[in-house]
């Protein structure tokens, strides 16, 4: 088969603008075409991360019949003009869609794919329903930059994640910039510092003191100054607007993504809201035991066998099956496939599914008990499926100055984290800040599949301050995977929009969203619920001052004596979707 292949195209915008633009175009007449736009450099696309992970494989995409088009964002790589994360997105994806559209090798159905940001400019391409756009596969990732991947769905600020990608785009724009012969060796030095070793900045407060970053990427200090999600998120949230999206779309993630829980949410609202019969009808859901960058399924606490990789689940054939049904109008092709796939860890295997949440799905309360000591995996607080008797308060001192450290989870890359992921997290529940409510030992497999929720009825000495919970499989030689997590910023009990201050000693009732998992504790392991204030640097730490966060010092920082309370009167507990086959 002959391949035509074009580089470095000049695609005009409405600006004038003019974005560089790689062809590969199959012989044998006009073809549909498959858009991917990503601020990482186009020429990425065939080698490193961007080459494995969840993508299709360009030359089977080519043999199938389909042209491939790759392009590097406004400011980025080849591209001219500035980058601004999410700005420009819509409008030129908008612009090249239509640009494909007149091109003699095109035949007018457009599809697009790609993973992160990638997916992002497939979000804002159809967030303008742009004429010939049929079908799109976005893959780890979101619709919401608040909830994902800069702050999170209980507000605290994804610190991690936002320092790292920032300092990740500085390097990539002073690479360009030296090879342009505008760049400054010294700062590109500076920034390869901080690429390397992110963990000074990662300790440093106050966290909105990042001169070096603030200075290359001006974008940085809006999020900062954006704690809430006012209408400077909402004004870009590709959620805001689902009514206007009319494509069908092939929604792929993983179970330790740090997306995962927009990922899913977009499945389902889409399902109910998109702007068309074939955009609700059309919705697919895929999600492996995965993380952001890591598909292979192998974890240095946990593996999950030869059929976890992408690989292993015919992801170029799934992509090409879903094109050809909505770009070729092949009714046939997604005729013996299930709308949902999913990888059921425990048992680590792959099952197919009618809806999600799953059509059985029994949300079934455990309940916190203890004496008042579940401090520690060696304390005395139970989990329990029976509403407990007595009253009790479990209370702990959380210190700004020495936060719970992150053990694997759901980060964007391993730097400084000791891993992502299913790591195991006996380390930090040996800390007393962390308390351990853990069921007995399972006689009967016990299936948790879906969205988990954590109901505590809290109360703290300071006026904000954070809670978290994080499920745990307690395996029989005592290794405690992490599966899922979540925070909550008390201040945003109520609104993420609207923060409320607390009464200091008061006693509230807060939910946190511990997001999705799905899991087989096995016989011979226990469920376990960690409830702690911090996770860091997964997120920022509360100073519990009350006041602006991002701009405490170390100085400022209070300790904040919190408490969780349990009981026939204060019934705090794990909401877990248990499925029973």
């Amino acid at each position: 088969m002959g391949i035509r292949v074009e580089k470095d195209v000049r695609v005009p915008m409405r600006d004038g603008v003019t974005l560089a633009t790689d062809l590969w175009i199959p012989e044998g007449g006009p073809a549909p075409t498959l858009l991917v736009r990503l601020p990482y450099g186009k020429d990425t696309l065939l080698q490193g991360a961007f080459a494995a992970q969840t993508n299709p494989e360009i030359f089977a995409l080519l043999e199938a019949g389909y042209a491939v088009v790759w392009q590097d964002c406004r400011g980025s790589f080849r591209s001219p003009g500035e980058f601004t994360p999410f700005v420009n997105e819509p409008h030129d994806g908008a612009d090249t869609i239509a640009w494909l559209r007149e091109q003699p090798w095109c035949d007018g159905a457009i599809g697009t794919y790609g993973p992160s940001y990638l997916g992002f400019t497939q979000w804002a391409s159809a967030s303008q329903a742009p004429e010939g756009l049929r079908a799109i596969v976005p893959t780890v990732t979101t619709t919401d930059y608040y909830r994902a991947p800069w702050y999170s769905d209980g507000g605290a600020l994804s610190w991690h994640t936002a320092l790292f990608w920032t300092t990740m785009m500085a390097l990539y724009a002073e690479k360009n910039a030296l090879a342009a012969g505008a760049g400054d060796p010294t700062i590109l030095m500076d920034v390869v510092g901080l690429v390397s070793d992110p963990r000074p900045q990662l300790d440093k407060l106050p966290v909105s003191d990042q001169p070096l970053i603030t200075k290359l990427m001006p974008w940085w200090s809006d999020w900062i100054r954006h704690p809430d999600r006012d209408m400077y998120w909402q004004d870009v949230a590709v959620a805001e607007n689902f009514d206007k999206i009319t494509v069908p779309a092939l929604h792929i993630g993983g179970w330790f993504d740090l997306f995962v829980n927009d990922t899913i949410r977009s499945y389902t609202r889409m399902k109910n809201e998109g702007g068309s019969i074939e955009a609700r009808e059309g919705q697919r859901l895929l999600i492996g035991p995965w993380d952001h960058i890591c598909t292979d399924g192998v974890y240095p606490d946990r593996q999950f066998g030869i059929t976890a990789p992408p690989a292993a689940s015919e992801i170029t054939d799934v992509h090409i099956r879903f094109y050809d049904r909505w770009l070729r109008g092949r009714a046939d092709a997604l005729a013996d496939t299930a709308p949902v796939r999913i990888f059921v860890m425990g048992i680590d295997q792959w099952r197919d599914e009618q809806d999600w949440p799953l059509i059985d799905t029994q949300y079934t309360e455990y309940f916190l008990d203890s004496d008042g000591h579940a401090h520690t995996s060696s304390g005395d607080g139970l989990l329990s499926a029976e509403r407990p008797t007595r009253e009790a308060v479990d209370t702990y001192s959380y210190d700004p100055a020495n936060p719970v450290p992150s053990i694997g989870g759901r980060v964007m890359l391993p730097a400084a984290i000791k891993g992502a992921g299913p790591a195991d997290q006996r380390s930090v529940e040996s800390r007393d800040d962390v308390l351990c409510f853990t069921t007995p030992e399972l006689v009967d497999a016990v299936e948790v599949t879906g969205h988990i929720s954590l109901i505590l009825h809290v109360s703290s000495s300071a006026r904000d301050t954070d809670f978290t919970g994080k499920l745990v499989d307690v395996f029989p030689d005592g290794r405690a995977i992490y599966l899922t997590d979540g925070i909550m910023r008390a201040r945003y009990r109520n609104s993420l929009a609207d923060p409320e201050s607390l009464e200091p000693e008061k006693v509230y009732e807060i939910t946190l969203d511990l997001a999705v998992t799905s899991n087989v504790f096995l016989p011979g392991h226990r469920i376990r619920l960690e409830v702690s204030s911090s996770n860091f640097p997964r997120y920022d730490r509360n100073t519990n001052t009350g006041g602006v966060i991002a701009e405490d010092t170390n100085q400022a920082c209070v300790v904040a004596v919190n408490r969780i309370l349990h009981g026939p009167n204060y019934p705090s507990r794990l909401i877990l979707p248990i499925i029973r086959r």
